[in-house]
């Protein structure tokens, strides 16, 4: 198993606990790296769901996953990253949403493996390594 970038959606259905398989890959992944990677996209995007839900165990909860995870930051080599697939996706009809496109840049910059379940938004990202930690 590669170093991995653990993408939103899948971040959440860690957090929830809810599907067996992405639990046990999870924990499979935590034996031999110890900790989750994020990019700061995904903390923003659980961070803003879970305000809006004013879930404050929820919030108190996610705040000390992050203090044990490795939160990568969007630096400018990440954002200059992201504005090429941004111009390559819009050239050939890709999905260019800039969220996905700044975690995509983050895997990339880092070496690592995008684990979502949303493969069609990065399956056409040169270079990118995907993992569904949804697939058994």
């Amino acid at each position: 198993m590669n170093p991995s970038l653990v993408d939103t959606d899948v971040l959440s259905e860690i957090l929830k606990r809810k599907n067996a398989t992405i639990v046990e890959r999870a924990s499979e992944y935590l034996k031999g790296y110890q900790q989750f990677a994020i990019s700061a996209i995904t903390r923003y995007e659980i961070l803003r769901g879970l305000k809006e839900k004013n879930a404050k165990v929820q919030l108190g909860n996610f705040e000390t996953f992050c203090q044990h995870s490795l939160v990568f930051a969007i630096t400018d080599e990440i954002l200059d990253l992201a504005a090429d697939l941004w111009v390559t996706g819009r050239h050939d009809g890709h999905p260019t949403c800039d969220a996905d496109l700044m975690i995509a840049a983050t895997a990339l910059v880092h070496g690592h493996t995008l684990v979502t379940g949303n493969i069609k938004h990065f399956s056409w990202i040169r270079d990118l390594r995907i993992e569904n930690w949804r697939e058994p």
